[in-house]
Formats: C-alpha cells, sequence, structure tokens
C-alpha cells in the first residue's frame, strides 16, 4: 500500500513539474518576450506532461485527472512562492490543503 502511495505521489510531481515548467517557459516566451527556444522547450515539456501521468495505475482517464487537478494546484501555489517569488497567502494555503483532501478522498477513497 505505501509503495503505491509513493508511486502515485511520484508520478503526480513529476507530471506537475512537467506541465508547469512547460506553460512557464511558454508564458516567458509569449508574456516575456523571450526567446522562442524557450517556447519550444515549454511545448515539450507539456508533451511529457502528457506522457508522464498515463503511468498512474488509476482505471480511468477522469479519476487520474481529477485526482492529479489538485496536485497540479498545490505545486503552482508552490511555483509561484519559489520561482515567481511571490509568498503564499493564508488563503493560498487554505485552499491548497483543500485540495489536498479532495485528491486523497478521489485516490484513496473505498471502491466498490
Amino acid at each position: 500500500m505505501y509503495t503505491y502511495m509513493l508511486i502515485t505521489t511520484v508520478i503526480f510531481l513529476m507530471a506537475g513539474l512537467a506541465e508547469i515548467g512547460g506553460g512557464y517557459l511558454i508564458w516567458l516566451w509569449l508574456r516575456d518576450g523571450k526567446s522562442i527556444y524557450l517556447g519550444l522547450a515549454g511545448g515539450f515539456g507539456l508533451v511529457l506532461y502528457g506522457i508522464i501521468a498515463t503511468f498512474q495505475t488509476f482505471p480511468t482517464f477522469g479519476r487520474v485527472y481529477a485526482a492529479y487537478g489538485g496536485v497540479f494546484i498545490v505545486l503552482s501555489v508552490l511555483w509561484g512562492w519559489g520561482i515567481d517569488k511571490k509568498a503564499p497567502d493564508l488563503y493560498d494555503w487554505i485552499g491548497a490543503v483543500i485540495c489536498l483532501v479532495g485528491v486523497s478522498v478521489i485516490i484513496w477513497g473505498p471502491r466498490q
């Protein structure tokens, strides 16, 4: 059980870093006027994200993406703090915790 939880978490983290990193590179290219090569690297990151997500063992696409959505939100808050240097406020943290609770219910809730 703990191995499954660890693998699930690692895959979500890898997917999140690929998606947020890819989106961030495209943001830098289009919004900040940086090199098109950053945009191309960002596109590659987004493709990589789509591939990484398929390694989850959930039986359905919808459940994987619903659970991942909460992880994405938490990682986005952390990315903004670490990369953009914008410290999250109390409501960012409360929202992130709510998302993690939702992810936990989706991932580890009892199934029939």
